[in-house]
């Protein structure tokens, strides 16, 4: 080829790059998770420019600093005292009333392949980071810090505050706090699809929002360092009763079953006649359940059915909850060991109590099916009078962590 020829050719090849400029590298989920949990994405992420904004910088400062006390002060904490404690769990966990909480999903069932988490907060979305207008990622990080807040102080969701915050901004719902915990729980997400449930329970990817009694989710596959690929479940639906027989939710879980069961933080919504169902289904389908008293009363335990494992100190449910004191619990909490960690509406270490229900095998009997059935529950017992439970001492700033309330 002549050097004139030559040179035509380059010229026409600069001319078509300057048309038509190669495609851009596209903002996956994994990159989009990184940069809302301040956490670099990958080097050729379109994103990768706005990490050099001081907005990011400084979230990216905040988050590495709260994370890491909520690693050294909880997480690794739980875990090490769930290795220790839960022999051999199933691959599916279930953490009805959860809200976003993936993280403590996470630190308690680390094993578990299938995570289902349920709520009535909107599974929401997260748009191109790179193509939100000037100003519009500063404000969706300060979303994302404010969702968090109680969660790192603490250990639960403040309901009040997060249905305002995860409907602020284009950046809205669970999924961005789901991201976030995922990222920084060191998963690396493969795929995100929306999905629904209809009433038969039966799963389909997309969102038909003109389905009957549809129930909406996410369905999230990710890996950790290990490279098992594990899926993880958010659906937003209505745990009452009603709400659990108009979908296909409980159906759809039960073709999970039996897995592990968490229940945190819960407002003590499975001590009310209205959520009789979803604590039924619970008790039938989990072969091991952690919970904090919040859960499931211990009247509702078949006591030939399940073995229990208490942890912690009980101090009753603080003032916001007042009559759901229990005094079985009580005596219950009188054998427990010691923990290092606290979880639930008393949060501080001292103050707080897990309760590990073991399943117990049928001996074939049917004797250990001593669970009392929700349209006759047990008579109430009468209660000796005990001394006032300590009113809560207020929480920390939020320089000394996180925390949920839900």
């Amino acid at each position: 080829m002549s050097l004139s020829v030559r040179a035509l050719t380059l010229a026409v090849a600069v001319l078509v790059a300057v048309i038509v400029p190669a495609r851009g590298a596209e903002v996956t989920a994994d990159d989009t998770a990184r940069f809302l949990a301040g956490m670099q994405p990958s080097a050729d992420s379109p994103l990768q420019p706005l990490t050099k904004d001081p907005a990011w910088q400084r979230h990216a400062r905040f988050f590495d600093s709260a994370f890491a006390q909520l690693e050294q002060r909880q997480l690794s904490k739980i875990r090490a005292w769930s290795d220790s404690n839960l022999a051999a769990p199933k691959p599916t966990m279930f953490y009805m009333f959860s809200g976003p909480d993936f993280l403590y999903a996470d630190a308690f069932y680390s094993k578990a392949t299938t995570y289902v988490l349920s709520a009535l907060e909107p599974v929401g979305a997260v748009p191109d980071l790179s193509r939100l207008p000037r100003g519009g990622v500063g404000a969706a990080l300060y979303n994302v810090e404010r969702s968090l807040g109680s969660v790192l102080s603490f250990s639960f969701f403040i309901t009040k505050q997060m249905k305002v915050d995860l409907h602020a901004g284009e950046v809205s719902g669970t999924l961005p706090i789901l991201y976030v915990f995922l990222a920084r729980s060191g998963k690396t997400i493969r795929d995100v699809k929306p999905v629904v449930l209809d009433a038969g329970g039966t799963l389909s990817i997309g969102a038909d929002a003109a389905a009957r009694n549809a129930v909406h989710g996410v369905r999230i596959t990710f890996a950790g360092s290990d490279g098992v690929e594990k899926t993880l479940y958010y659906f937003s639906t209505d745990l009452s009763n009603s709400g659990v027989k108009a979908s296909g939710f409980l159906k759809f879980c039960a073709t999970l079953a039996p897995g592990n069961s968490l229940i945190k933080s819960a407002s003590y919504l499975l001590h009310s006649g209205n959520f009789t169902t979803v604590r039924n289904f619970i008790l039938a389908n989990s072969a091991t359940i952690i919970q904090d008293d919040s859960g499931i009363p211990l009247a509702y335990y078949g006591s030939k059915k399940w073995r229990f494992f208490p942890f912690g100190r009980y101090l009753g449910p603080i003032d916001k909850f007042p009559g759901a004191y229990q005094e079985s619990y009580a005596e219950l909490f009188r054998r427990a060991q010691p923990i290092d960690f606290g979880i639930g509406y008393r949060w501080r270490t001292h103050e707080s109590n897990v309760l590990l229900s073991v399943r117990l095998p049928d001996d074939g009997t049917g004797a250990a099916e001593a669970t009392p059935s929700p349209e006759e529950p047990p008579p109430p017992r009468p209660r000796p009078r005990k001394p006032r439970p300590p009113a809560p001492i207020p929480p920390p700033p939020l320089r000394d962590g996180f925390w949920f309330w839900r």
